[in-house]
């Protein structure tokens, strides 16, 4: 087990993968050199650095440098997907989902369901989501929710370089049709990776801490901000139970219902908007499964419903963060009922 950053992980992974099965191919843009980089085309790999190298390994039929054009770039890989490879499609910034999103949500989620099963259209498409970089309102957008609605997608979310390596091995080899979201800001996250195969099966959470007194629910870079509100939490005798849901579909009902079931209170850490969210979604879920364990009103903490704003401490005022966690659990705590 060595120590890596998330970008590391995703990079070794996604050659791994490429050595393993011929039939791996790689399609973005600037994925080969980017930003006007010297030093040859595989100087940097794209902008975010995962795919340094590959150019140089496996050559132009298989690391594919496209236009800018998300439609050209997911219409291209599913109709590979289709014919027996299986396609790494990224699309830089996650916001640009729209530009494709006819691709997604009416073709590449919906091959198997409408030629009855006889297909399958085994794709990855990586997207890289989230605020906290000051690269404002077009290019910090949270799509998770938009994505996990859709039927047909698989939607993962790791938070560190291990869940990084075993959740998109799993998705390279997956026959369905993955979003596989990394986080802008976690890039240089590091941690401990697994040496040699591994592979993490999607639809099981991951239990960060254990606690008796609150359920905390988390994605992507808001894992890190609940264990540090579990730190400040626990200095005044409270408990958290973090689950990082890793996948939101499939979603991990059972760990999420089994924690709230003991300890009868919930607090959802969400970075995308209110309306129609992923935390929306998954208190619908636990108010409908586990009402009679509730002890309180389930809690949310969220990014308000506006656009990512620009100006650093605006931005900053945007997210959730760990004051506003623990803020919200002690107002849990505090909570009598009658």
């Amino acid at each position: 087990m060595a120590i890596k950053m998330i970008r590391e992980a995703i990079l070794e992974t996604i050659d791994a993968e490429m050595a393993r099965d011929e039939s791996v191919i790689m399609l973005g843009e600037d994925i080969v050199g980017g930003n006007g980089a010297p030093g040859g085309p595989e100087a940097i790999g794209g902008i975010w650095s995962t795919s340094t190298g590959l150019w140089a390994k496996y050559g132009p039929d298989r690391v594919i440098d496209t236009p800018i054009s998300e439609s050209a770039i997911i219409g291209a890989a599913s109709g590979a997907a289709l014919t027996g490879k299986r396609a790494i499609a990224e699309i830089m910034f996650a916001d640009f989902i729209g530009v494709c999103m006819d691709q997604i949500w009416n073709q590449v989620a919906k091959f198997r369901y409408m030629f009855g099963g006889k297909s399958t259209c085994p794709i990855v498409i990586r997207m890289v989501y989230g605020a906290g970089f000051n690269a404002a309102a077009q290019h910090s957008q949270s799509i998770h929710a938009m994505v996990t609605a859709m039927p047909g997608l698989k939607v993962v979310m790791p938070s560190t370089p291990a869940d990084a390596k075993g959740l998109l091995t799993q998705a390279i080899r997956d026959d369905d049709p993955v979003i596989f979201l990394e986080h802008k800001a976690l890039y240089a996250v590091k941690g401990d990776v697994p040496d040699g195969e591994y592979l993490i099966p999607f639809g099981h959470a991951r239990h960060v801490t254990q606690g008796d007194d609150i359920t905390l629910l988390a994605t992507g870079m808001m894992v890190g901000f609940a264990e540090k509100a579990a730190k400040q939490l626990a200095e005044d005798g409270i408990g958290c139970d973090i689950i990082d849901l890793r996948t939101t579909s499939p979603l991990d009902e059972e760990a999420i219902l089994d924690s709230v079931e003991r300890t009868g209170r919930l607090l959802i850490v969400d970075e995308s908007p209110p309306r129609c969210s992923l935390a929306t979604d998954l208190s619908a879920i636990v108010a409908n499964k586990a009402f009679a364990s509730l002890r309180a009103p389930i809690e949310m903490v969220t990014a308000p419903h506006t656009p990512v704003p620009f100006a650093r401490e605006l931005e900053s005022a945007y997210l959730p963060s760990p004051d506003k966690i623990v803020t919200a659990a002690t107002r849990l705590m505090s909570y009598k009922r009658g």
